[in-house]
């Protein structure tokens, strides 16, 4: 399988955002998944999304960005992460590392995952629209991170971190326990 037909099976529908200003017509900007994090009390995923400009650039500042779909209230609810989540879900740092006319790269590092930096590429696929890969280290080697589950404990805290990316070529999945 293609790098581009995995990007395909991986990335949802693109969502469209309006960013709105007074002094000028509203810019669209795209907001394109990355990757989720799941965990093992319900159904409902925090999804990681990044900005990016009518280029597939990501924007300026802090593209990337993270929110509750809130699956288990129908596939459409969505919820901003709440302050006490950040610790768990947030996002440590961001910069844009690279922008160029058809896309761009950031490198994300997740509050929860300090030593474990991401890469996130946007580009634009074959059909024209904006994709973004994730890529991070899996058993040790690169692959393109899709999905993160959190198996809770009974009580309090987390029990491990199942981190599962496709590798580079496609072909297999990935898959790393991390005990917590």
């Amino acid at each position: 399988m293609t790098a581009a037909g995995v990007v395909a099976r991986l990335i949802s529908p693109i969502l469209w955002v309006t960013a709105a200003s007074a002094a000028s017509p509203a810019p669209t900007v795209n907001a394109v998944p990355v990757f989720t994090i799941g965990k093992s009390q319900n159904k409902n995923q925090v999804q990681y999304a990044v900005h990016v400009d009518s280029h597939c650039a990501p924007v300026p500042g802090a593209p990337v960005f993270a929110y509750w779909q809130m699956l288990e209230l129908g596939p459409t609810r969505v919820a901003p992460l709440l302050r006490r989540e950040f610790r768990a879900y947030g996002i440590a740092s961001q910069l844009v590392s690279t922008h160029h006319a058809d896309g761009g790269k950031i490198r994300l590092v997740l509050q929860a995952l300090p030593k474990r930096p991401i890469l996130v590429e946007t580009m634009r696929g074959s059909n024209g629209t904006c994709l973004a890969l994730a890529t991070v280290a899996i058993e040790g080697s690169p692959a393109h991170l899709f999905n993160v589950y959190v198996k809770l404990k009974w009580l309090l805290g987390v029990d491990y971190l199942l981190v599962r990316g496709w590798s580079i070529d496609g072909t297999h999945i990935l898959t790393e326990k991390l005990e917590v």
